[in-house]
């Protein structure tokens, strides 16, 4: 019963990590990365989704300050340039025959402090979700003791390994967060 609990609260860690590292992906940092796109939304055949999901467009970074994308359909260029300013990133695409290039602007130092800021929010929702995987863990091995499912020295020992798993996947989410800052304030 203990490794069942376990085992879902784990899966459930992961996901939180796998969320937080795309949040993170999508903050600028002054260097190009496709993730800084793929999350826009583009007006295209009658309806709107995000550029990614559309999978409308390669997108590539040619160096460490621009992004070409390259669309499947060039009729749909246009929506994809509208959609890039409309998103309010900062970011100015530009049409060159059948791709968009974008250069990316390096950050002022308030932006970047700005961003460093944003990220360490995305970084505390992480862990405000690892800590309520906790408590529910936490309250299916109460549950599991109430139902005799497992005796009070068993379900002192799932809370440690859990507590064990939580402490761990914070750490991983901490680290996560010394890299994007460390990114950002990179000139």
């Amino acid at each position: 019963m203990i490794d069942t609990i376990l085992t879902s609260a784990k899966g459930k860690m992961q996901k939180v990590l796998d969320v937080v590292r795309t949040d993170l992906s999508t903050v600028r940092s002054g260097r190009a990365t496709p993730a800084l796109v793929e999350t826009v939304v583009i007006s295209a055949y009658g309806g709107t989704q995000r550029l990614k999901v559309m999978e409308m467009a390669t997108i590539n970074a040619a160096d460490a300050k621009s992004l070409v994308i390259t669309p499947f359909d060039p009729a749909v260029i246009d929506e994809i340039v509208k959609g890039i300013q409309e998103n309010h990133s900062g970011l100015n695409p530009v049409r060159d025959g059948d791709v968009i290039r974008i250069t990316i602007p390096p950050l002022s130092e308030e932006q970047r402090q700005d961003y460093i800021k944003l990220s360490h929010t995305k970084l505390e929702g992480g862990r405000v979700m690892v800590r309520q995987l906790r408590h529910e863990a936490m309250k299916e091995l109460e549950k599991a003791l109430a139902g005799k499912l497992v005796n009070e020295d068993q379900k002192k020992v799932g809370e440690k390994k859990v507590q064990e798993l939580t402490d761990e996947t914070i750490h991983t989410i901490d680290e996560m967060g010394k890299r994007k800052e460390a990114e950002l304030l990179q000139v």
